[in-house]
This record gives structure tokens, sequence and C-alpha cells, in this order.
């Protein structure tokens, strides 16, 4: 089976969130499930030069963007066995960053058409092209209303991800006709109109041959009008049409066993989780002392992450609490000023690391005993995923992807990966981290959940297999 990945970030090239995380692992899968999967992306300016010195020129075309023709040069790189093409134009890509230009609805058309006008310069007729997220939601339709008459792209079929409901690509009317010269009739309510303007991700779900969401109960949330911003209606009439498939991760690159970034390696050895715990209290200036609880978030500062829960009980959890709170990431400039203004009042409890890297990421997901997520939505989440891989315990609210991967601990049946809580309330968050705090304290529980959270498989192995049998039921 032949497969295409259309996305607009890929690990190790360029990651803006967890999309890139999936185009970077999930076709791995896939490739060792049998297929001959390609990826197609953007060649931005951003991707590091060890990446662009490798790159194979293959060839170049012309797109039609609204009345001009706009130069498509299309590179080639093999990595990790699995074979990307970087869709090459400085004056749409050669810029910092990969969203939020206000050019973006004419930047990602192009990218669109891009997708589909390469495939007989890099001769490759995939039996599916799997777009991901808004950026490439319009190549269902256009494959649908402008290629189909066309014989070589007559048989190929379409899948559509949503990975954030939230990110849309809503652009105005134009941008369908005079950027796509896609036919007005398929500006309707049943089609891309969504309240007068064009709407790039209901194309991929109105127009796909099947739509895919990152976890079942996020597939059923969407469905609501609480999660399914304006969309809820057109989700729930997709019927079989509509699934839901955990994300995984990488395991072999988020393996606590091989982990360079660590100051010790460990498989499922408590004590030496300790010692990473000891020398990041020594990076981070906080009291060196394996017994104290350790708690993190490795997160973007921005509302849907649950950071208002946080912020009502942080002062009441440091002040009465003997734990330790570490917090990497940035976002909201509110967000950053009140977390590090809460680090200064607990220097010797938390530490705000307001920036990001990876190293120091995984640094934290070894070192700390407890890993927060109290978000108000979570399509699939990574981060639980990869906190489980290494022995730090979710403490999550029910909702999404969270609700399918963490289960919580039941201490008479010895069950569960992690603690969670079904409301989104400040006081249930905190009942439920005192929960987890007075199990850590008691050897015996704290041994059956991290070894629950060590045991379990976070590999793309499983989803790979149903993203195999979509594929092969819209062949039929």
């Amino acid at each position: 089976m032949k497969l295409l990945y259309a996305a607009a970030e890929c690990v190790p090239f360029l990651k803006t969130g967890g999309l890139a995380d999936v185009i970077g692992a999930l076709p791995k899968a896939l490739q060792q499930s049998g297929a001959d999967i390609r990826v197609v992306m953007p060649k931005y300016k951003n991707i590091p030069e060890e990446f662009k010195s490798r790159m194979e020129h293959i060839g170049e075309t012309r797109v039609q963007v609204g009345w001009r023709q706009q130069f498509c040069g299309v590179e080639k790189l093999v990595e990790n066995g699995v074979t990307h093409y970087f869709i090459d134009n400085e004056y749409y890509f050669g810029r910092d960053g990969a969203y939020g230009y206000m050019d973006d609805g004419e930047r990602f058309s192009f990218l669109n058409r891009a997708v589909l006008d390469i495939l007989p310069l890099i001769d490759f007729q995939p039996d599916v092209i799997h777009c991901h997220d808004w950026h490439t939601g319009m190549v269902p339709l256009l494959l649908e209303g402008n290629y189909r008459q066309d014989p070589f792209y007559r048989n190929i079929r379409t899948v559509f991800t949503i990975h954030n409901l939230l990110y849309q690509g809503v652009f105005p009317y134009e941008v369908l006709v005079d950027l796509l010269g896609i036919h007005s009739r398929y500006f309707t309510p049943e089609g891309v109109e969504y309240f007068g303007n064009v709407n790039f991700l209901k194309a991929g779900i109105v127009f796909a041959d099947h739509v895919t969401t990152v976890s079942p109960t996020y597939a059923r949330e969407i469905q609501t009008s609480y999660y399914g911003y304006g969309l809820d209606g057109l989700l729930a009439s997709l019927g079989d049409r509509l699934s839901g498939i955990v994300n995984g991760i990488d395991t072999r690159s988020y393996n606590p066993a091989t982990d360079s970034s660590l100051a010790v390696k460990y498989r499922t050895s408590l004590s030496k989780k300790s010692q990473n715990k000891m020398e990041l209290q020594k990076e981070l200036n906080l009291p060196v002392d394996a017994k104290i609880p350790m708690m993190s978030m490795v997160t973007r500062l921005v509302d849907s992450k649950g950071l208002d829960l946080v912020i009502r009980v942080l002062d009441e959890l440091l002040y009465y609490q003997d734990i330790q709170f570490v917090l990497l990431g940035t976002g909201d400039p509110a967000y950053e000023h009140w977390f590090r203004e809460a680090a200064n009042r607990y220097p010797n409890k938390m530490s705000a690391q307001i920036w990001f890297s990876e190293p120091l990421s995984r640094r934290i997901y070894a070192a700390s005993d407890m890993f927060l997520m109290p978000s108000k939505f979570e399509p699939c989440g990574i981060s639980q995923l990869i906190a489980l891989r290494y022995g730090s315990i979710p403490i999550v609210r029910e909702t999404g992807g969270l609700n399918d991967t963490v289960q919580a601990y039941n201490e008479f049946t010895g069950e569960g990966n992690g603690f969670t809580f079904t409301n989104y309330n400040a006081h249930d968050m905190m009942n439920t981290i005192k929960r987890a705090i007075s199990f850590y304290s008691e050897p015996e529980h704290w041994c059956r959940v991290t070894k629950n959270a060590f045991s379990g498989d976070y590999s793309w192995n499983v989803s790979a297999g149903e993203y195999m049998n979509i594929y092969h039921k819209i062949l039929l």
C-alpha cells in the first residue's frame, strides 16, 4: 500500500506542537506494517542546516495560486528510513516559524495545491493521501473538485485527521475561488462555508473518505457543543466515517534506558530515578533530597492546559505540602509572569523554567515523581505518555486522550497507572494531588503504580494497525 502523509510540521525538522511528533513517529510504525509511506511538508527557513545540507533536489514545477503561477521546488531526504519531500518556495516559507502570518490563507492554499501537483514530478501515485489538521484540509476538496478528471488522480482516496479542533484555518471567501480556484458551488453550509468564511478544517472533514481524531474520547467529545467549536453537528453526522485512534510515542527515542539527556539511565529502577531527581535539584538550585516528592509540568502556557486551576491552588499546595514543583514552558505572558513570581515566593520549593529545551524536558520527566496535566481539553496528549514511559505518574483530568491513557489507581486491586479527576474544578484537582502525595509516602502502593506505568505499551504499534484497517476499508 502506498501512503502519502501531508502535514505542516514533522519531527525532527520543525516542531511547534504534538502534530510534529505524530508525523515523525507514525510513518515509521506504518512502514514496519508493510506500507510504502512518504511524507510531504514545507521547506521552512528554520529547518536546521544539518538536514537542508543533505536534501536532494528532485525537480521543480509551477503551482497555480490565483492568477499567478508560483515556483515550487521539491527536495527529498530519507530520515530514519522514511522518505520526506519538502515543498520549496522562499516567498511563502522562507520566514521564521511556521504559522501566524497575515497571508496564511495564501501560503497554505499554495501548499494544498502543491501536495497534489508534485505527485507526477516525484513519480509517486499514492493509494491514500492522509492529511493532517487544517493546513492540508483543502487537499480532499481539491482532489474531488479539480483533479479527479485526470486519470493519474482518479483512484486516490483521502483520510483527514483532526489533531486539535480549536485551530480550523478560517479565511475570507476569496481564498476559495481566487486563490485555490475551487468552484463557488462548494461554498455552502454543507460544504466549506463557515459563518461567511472558508474553513480549511471543515473542508477536510466534509470531503475526505474517512475522518479520524487522536483519541476515542475526543472523538465523542467533539460531537458536543462544548468541544465542537461550531462543527459538532457536522461531526455527529459522520457516523462510522469518524474514528478515534489514540496517539503513541516513539518509544525508541523516549527511552530512559538509552536517553543521553539523563544523568543516570534506568529501566524501571526507582532508586536510579531518584538519582535523576537529585541531579535535577542541583541543576535547578532546589534543596537536594530524594525523599521529597517532585511534581512537574512540561507544557505550553495557554488557557486550555488548565493553568487557571493550578494558579488557584499552587500557593496552598506549596505552603502546606512538603513537595517540590517544577514547570517548563512558554506561552501567554500573563502566565509566564505569574509562575515566575510564584517561584520567587517559594525559591526552595519551586522552579519555573520559562523557556523550552528538549533535553531539559527529558530530565524533568525522569526526575519527577508526578506529572500534572489538568487540561480543559486534550485531544490526545503526548506528555502523559512520555511521563508514563519515564515512570512519572500522571495526575490528569478525565478528558480526551488523558481519559483513554491514564487509569485511576485503585489501592484495593492494585490496578491503574495514575490519578484522575472529572470536573474542571481546582478543589477536585487539589484533592487528587493530595491523594497522590499520600500514596507516595506508602512505598508498597507507589511501587505498584509505577510498575503499572513502566509496563504499559505506549508505542505506535497498535494504533498503526488501526490506521491500516481504515486505509484498506476505504480502498475496497
